[in-house]
């Protein structure tokens, strides 16, 4: 049995709750925009080449390229909520949050640049 995944409506609905609430969100919807956001990102940079933690709330892999089959992958990319939030929205830039020293990235493929931020928002809904 795969992992469940989170509907659009839902995970949207989420991401603008925490997104507008800020460091005062709900620890449950910031957990669940955390997980969506993450889950769009695996959709759209499919791969494992790289893994993207965001801890207390999930980690994904991502991106093509090399594959690794036992233990820390060479390629990691680590951040608190707020600054996972940030970047995969568009509120912040990628250099600038490695730059402010928010994110922790290892690997020469450790670089998310071409993958952020997500077209997260179905326009239709």
């Amino acid at each position: 049995m795969g992992k469940t995944r989170i509907v659009a409506i839902v995970g949207e609905a989420a991401v603008r709750t925490a997104v507008e609430s800020g460091p005062s969100a709900d620890r449950d919807a910031t957990a669940l925009a955390v997980r969506y956001l993450l889950q769009v990102l695996a959709d759209h940079a499919p791969g494992n080449s790289v893994e993207v933690r965001v801890p207390p709330f999930g980690a994904v892999q991502c991106i093509e390229g090399p594959n690794h089959t036992r233990g820390t992958p060479p390629n990691v990319v680590e951040m608190d909520a707020a600054t996972w939030l940030d970047l995969a929205t568009g509120a912040g830039t990628w250099a600038g949050a490695v730059a402010a020293d928010r994110v922790s990235a290892s690997g020469s493929r450790a670089d998310l640049t071409e993958v952020l931020p997500l077209a997260w928002e179905n326009p239709a809904v």
